[in-house]
């Protein structure tokens, strides 16, 4: 494919509003990785935020294949109709969903407002065509599937640690599993860091191929691209977005430790095997099938189902809100860069 003409300048612009995204996709997500361990009463926000951030970053060096940016930079829309201006819309778009979420307090995905921005600009510049649909098939599979998988893992968990502590006192199952989620915990945060740090890497890397700084054969974008999103995404969750950690923890269901664990070993599953298949899934909608499972386990009527379907309802609008706006973006793009 031919090279796109694009100053230095915007181009630096351009991979910064991209970490600036992937910072506020940890900032967004925090909540995900952290809201059950801090409800349960184990770990202390400020404890919890800085060991999620950690593992975040680590989980470079257990995601070797960059399978998910794979996807997001070269299976989601045709690489001839990237340009400055595609990349601007998908980000802006993107960016302005998770604030509009975030202020309300709604765990949307990050994710999936990264591909509805980059579905939003490259139909308005090219048409549907632009599409690649084998790509935003297996994402939008997955937007289904993942917390189902999630609700499957979590109740399964939740089940077997029943079955297995059936005779032991509340008091040694709590005392157990303060230990056990600490582990827990960090699982979901290194799967949350492998995903998601990858969505942003896919976006970077697509632009210096549009750009001819990179070549489309190429098996991995240069490792400062790497460094920098695990960066930008560790630091993100560090800050973490302390509105959504209520509703996560403990709006759907009431949470104790035991719970806390296998909503959250449940969750890492998920996005381990997501992440090893190349889809980049959502987080959001993985933790809540998985806490979503360990209610209904429980008992049915300990999930409360009225809220969760508020957060269903975010996942369904969230593709076509930041398309929306992203396509807004795309033209206000053309007249700024």
């Amino acid at each position: 494919m031919n090279s796109i003409q694009i100053s230095i300048w915007v181009l630096g612009i351009l991979i910064a509003l991209a970490l600036v995204f992937d910072f506020m996709n940890g900032f967004h997500d925090a909540a995900n990785a952290i809201a059950t361990v801090v409800s349960t009463g184990v770990l202390k926000p400020q404890t919890a935020v800085a060991m999620a951030a950690a593992f975040n970053f680590i989980a470079i060096f257990v995601f070797h294949q960059l399978t998910v940016a794979a996807t997001v930079g070269k299976g989601t829309i045709d690489p001839s109709v990237v340009d400055q201006y595609v990349i601007f819309g998908a980000l802006v778009g993107a960016i302005v969903w998770n604030i509009v979420t975030w202020y309300y307090g709604i765990p949307s995905s990050s994710s999936h407002a990264l591909i509805g921005g980059l579905v939003g600009a490259a139909v308005a510049k090219s048409g549907t065509g632009a599409l690649i649909s084998a790509g935003l098939i297996k994402i939008v599979v997955f937007i289904v599937l993942a917390p189902v998988m999630g609700f499957i893992f979590g109740s399964i968990m939740m089940l077997i640690v029943s079955w297995i502590f059936v005779r032991s006192t509340p008091r040694r199952v709590d005392k157990w599993f303060r230990r056990l989620q600490l582990l827990s915990a960090a699982s979901y945060s290194l799967g949350h860091g492998g995903n998601d740090a990858q969505k942003t890497i896919g976006i970077i890397w697509m632009l210096l191929i549009a750009a001819g700084y990179s070549q489309a054969g190429d098996a991995q974008p240069p490792l400062w691209v790497i460094i920098s999103c695990y960066t930008a995404i560790s630091f993100g969750t560090l800050f973490g977005g302390w509105r959504i950690v209520k509703t996560m923890g403990q709006k759907i269901t009431k949470l104790k430790p035991v719970g806390g664990f296998c909503a959250e070993s449940g969750g890492a599953v998920t996005l381990f095997v997501a992440t090893a298949l190349g889809v980049p899934v959502s987080t959001t909608h993985t933790i809540t099938g998985a806490i979503v499972g360990v209610g209904a386990s429980q008992k049915m009527s300990a999930v409360r189902w009225g809220v969760a379907g508020n957060i269903v309802w975010a996942w369904i609008f969230t593709i076509p809100a930041s398309a929306f706006v992203a396509a807004i973006a795309w033209w206000a793009g053309r007249h700024l860069l």
